[in-house]
């Protein structure tokens, strides 16, 4: 079997399940382009637990989990089988990487998932299973994350990373006119170390980039980044799909690392 390539999403705002914009259009063509997996793995910041946990539900259910949102948000479900077959295989890499993990059968898709999903495989009908977010990693131990979950891109499986390429709510919530500078600069930094492989550059982001601290006050929505270019393996150099900056202030880029990109 080819090996598929491992993804970073942008996902935004709860909103953007209702406002496609620049980036649905993109993530749908990706969708279409990319091999066509058996399962899609996916990594949110909106599921973080102590050590790592697997979905293991057949019929996982979709969770509206966000408030003051207008009400057709809370209509959408996202009706995507499970793939218990393969998230036990998950479960079984990771623990023997090294990392303590466990199965959850009652576990759904949090709006980090199901919401670029909706652009990605808009019909559902790719079995979907999620992985949750050490609450404890940093830049390094995301990375490492993803390279344990790396086998798994050879056995028919896409891993995703889902998160946000700029993500400070604070300012999102204040509400801005016009992309920020900040943003933009912050946005091109990652870009070229993603486009030049230069994988330990990526891992220092959050040290060294410009204005890193105010695109990211907390870690959480960039480590999906790494853990999804750690999946990727040798395969570091990206494609970047560029999916504008909304509300300002949210960078919607995605990433599709490795050889199979389309």
């Amino acid at each position: 079997m080819t090996r598929l390539p491992t993804v970073f999403v942008s996902h935004g705002a709860p909103t953007f399940a209702l406002e496609p914009g620049l980036a649905g259009p993109q993530l749908s063509a990706l969708g279409r382009a990319l091999p066509r997996p058996e399962a899609v793995l996916i990594v949110s910041p909106h599921w973080m637990t102590q050590g790592a946990r697997v979905g293991l539900s057949r019929l996982p259910p979709t969770i509206h989990d966000f408030g003051g949102f207008p009400q057709p948000l809370y209509e959408i479900g996202y009706p995507a089988n499970g793939h218990p077959e393969r998230a036990q295989r998950a479960l079984a890499v990771l623990q023997q990487a090294g990392w303590s993990a466990q199965g959850d059968e009652r576990r759904g898709l949090d709006h980090g998932a199901w919401v670029p999903l909706l652009y990605l495989y808009p019909d559902a009908d790719v079995p979907v299973f999620q992985v949750s977010l050490p609450a404890t990693l940093d830049s390094a131990g995301a990375w490492a994350f993803g390279q344990a979950l790396a086998p798994l891109a050879d056995e028919g499986v896409l891993i995703v990373g889902s998160g946000s390429l700029t993500h400070n709510l604070h300012e999102f919530r204040a509400g801005h006119g016009h992309e920020e500078a900040y943003a933009t600069e912050f946005v091109a930094w990652v870009r070229e170390a993603v486009q030049q492989g230069d994988g330990a550059r990526l891992q220092r982001t959050l040290e060294i980039a410009p204005h890193a601290q105010r695109a990211h006050p907390t870690t959480e929505h960039f480590l999906p980044l790494l853990v999804a270019a750690g999946a990727a393996g040798d395969a570091v150099p990206a494609r970047v799909i560029d999916g504008g900056i909304t509300h300002g202030v949210l960078s919607m880029d995605a990433f599709v690392f490795g050889p199979a990109r389309p």
